[in-house]
């Protein structure tokens, strides 16, 4: 691709979508634009303009705005103000419903893996009392949720280590205990609680550096000046839950990772002293956000959740008691 390239990128909200976005750059867009609309509109000013083909057949009717060079938006500052006309067009749409006492429309949700866990139960128990809702789930890593986060790409984004260094708003909803698992046949499954210094010489597998469970582990074991033996770093639960039945380590997970493991005994809780790491889930968005009256419902949802709730709500609790 060179400098004198004329770039179209047509962009659109999830199908079926009734608003798209055509964005024309390069030397050429001048020439472009006013092929396909006629003529150039005047600079940074929206005009309604009907579209036409190359032999001047009707395409469709729209909104020009103009950006001409070099001064000009950038196309991230372009795709920002797309997104933003989308999701104010669908919030719109959405407060239309509610004052008709309807609740419909998508619903954007990103979480971070653990989360896959439980939130499907929250959207289940949503979807019951809102039938109408479509849902757009997104599961990342916690930097690819932090990323969308950051350009505000969805209505809601669930993690358990909210950034510090953006503006948002965030609240604790549900407790996120963080437990030492090991195979059922380790020597300590079933024994008197352990110290962490008594672990020393355990081999640990590790989420990968970045993610919400290793940035809470890592914390805990500084403050108790424990220097775990990492063998391996995984990017998923599920990896890292077969590594430890395969006997290559102990691990620190979600408790909400490990509900079916426990139950057919795969996986064995160690009694540890000092843990379970109490850890919490937030619902977050961007402050100064106005959220849809689906985001709004949604947040009823964590709040009141009913039977979706799969353990007792997050607080800020102390460590739990050694056992005798």
């Amino acid at each position: 691709m060179s400098d004198a390239d004329t770039i179209f990128a047509l962009s659109s909200g999830q199908p079926p979508a009734g608003i798209a976005v055509v964005r024309i750059s390069g030397p050429q867009a001048g020439v472009a634009l006013a092929a396909l609309a006629g003529r150039v509109p005047a600079a940074r000013r929206a005009s309604f303009r009907r579209l036409k083909d190359g032999q001047g057949a009707p395409l469709d009717d729209g909104l020009g705005l103009w950006f001409p060079g070099p001064n000009s938006a950038t196309g991230e500052d372009l795709a920002r103000t797309a997104r933003a006309m989308l999701d104010e067009w669908e919030s719109f749409s959405q407060r239309i419903d509610a004052a008709r006492g309807l609740t419909a429309g998508r619903l954007k949700v990103a979480v971070v893996s653990t989360a896959k866990y439980f939130v499907p139960r929250f959207l289940g128990t949503f979807c019951q009392r809102h039938p109408e809702v479509d849902i757009a789930l997104e599961v990342l890593n916690r930097d690819g949720v932090v990323q969308r986060l950051r350009e505000n790409r969805d209505d809601l984004y669930v993690m358990s280590a909210p950034p510090r260094d953006l503006e948002i708003v965030s609240q604790a909803f549900m407790a996120n205990p963080l437990v030492v698992v090991a195979p059922p046949v380790h020597p300590r499954a079933g024994a008197r609680r352990a110290t962490l210094a008594q672990l020393g010489n355990e081999q640990f597998v590790m989420r990968e550096q970045g993610s919400g469970t290793r940035l809470a582990v890592d914390a805990h074991f500084r403050a108790h000046a424990f220097q775990p033996r990492i063998r391996l770093e995984l990017g998923s639960n599920e990896a890292i839950k077969q590594a430890v039945a395969g006997g290559l380590g102990i691990a620190v997970l979600s408790r909400h990772a490990l509900e079916a493991e426990l139950r057919d005994g795969t996986l064995v809780e160690l009694a540890v002293r000092n843990f379970p790491i109490h850890a919490n889930w937030f619902v977050v968005y961007p402050r100064g956000k106005r959220l849809s009256p689906l985001a709004t419902a949604f947040l009823e949802t964590l709040r009141f959740p009913g039977e979706a709730n799969v353990v007792p709500r997050a607080e800020a609790g102390a460590d739990a008691p050694d056992s005798p």
